[in-house]
C-alpha cells in the first residue's frame, strides 16, 4: 500500500518530523491543526474563528490527498482550559452537521499561549454520508 503525505508549510513539520496529513489506502489522517497562518497565529482570542481557520486548513489537506470533508469519520477537538467551547462546537457543526462524524471535545493544554483550539481528523475515502442509522 502506498503512503502519501503533504505539509502545510509551517516550519515545525520538517523540524519535528511529521506531516499535516498522511494518506494510506483509503484513509487520510490529519495531524493536530491550529490556526497558524504564514505569519504565525491568526484570530487571536477568538475560539470560533480559530476553529474555522483550522477546519479550512484541514479541508485543504484532505482535498490535496483526494478526499473531501464529507469523508471525515472522526474529529478530535482540543480546547485550551478556560476557553468557551460552545463557539468551537458551533463552527464544527457548520462544517459537519450533515456528515456527523464521531467527535471528541476535550480541554487540554496546547503548545503556544495564543492557540485556543487544536483539531485532528480521520477520513475514509468513499464514506460520504448516506443517511443516519
Amino acid at each position: 500500500m502506498n503512503r502519501r503525505h503533504i505539509g502545510s508549510g509551517v516550519p515545525w513539520e520538517t523540524e519535528f518530523g511529521y506531516s499535516r496529513a498522511t494518506r494510506i489506502g483509503d484513509r487520510i489522517l490529519v495531524s493536530g491543526t491550529t490556526a497558524t497562518g504564514p505569519d504565525g497565529p491568526v484570530a487571536l482570542g477568538d475560539p470560533g474563528a480559530q476553529t474555522r481557520y483550522a477546519i479550512e486548513k484541514i479541508r485543504s489537506a484532505i482535498e490535496s490527498l483526494g478526499g473531501t470533508l464529507e469523508d471525515v469519520v472522526r474529529t478530535r477537538i482540543h480546547v485550551k482550559p478556560g476557553t468557551d467551547w460552545e463557539p468551537v462546537a458551533r463552527v464544527h457543526g457548520e462544517f459537519f452537521s450533515a456528515v456527523r462524524p464521531a467527535c471528541t471535545l476535550t480541554y487540554a493544554d496546547l503548545i503556544g499561549e495564543e492557540y485556543l483550539v487544536e483539531i485532528e481528523v480521520e477520513a475514509v475515502l468513499g464514506s460520504a454520508v448516506a443517511g443516519d442509522a
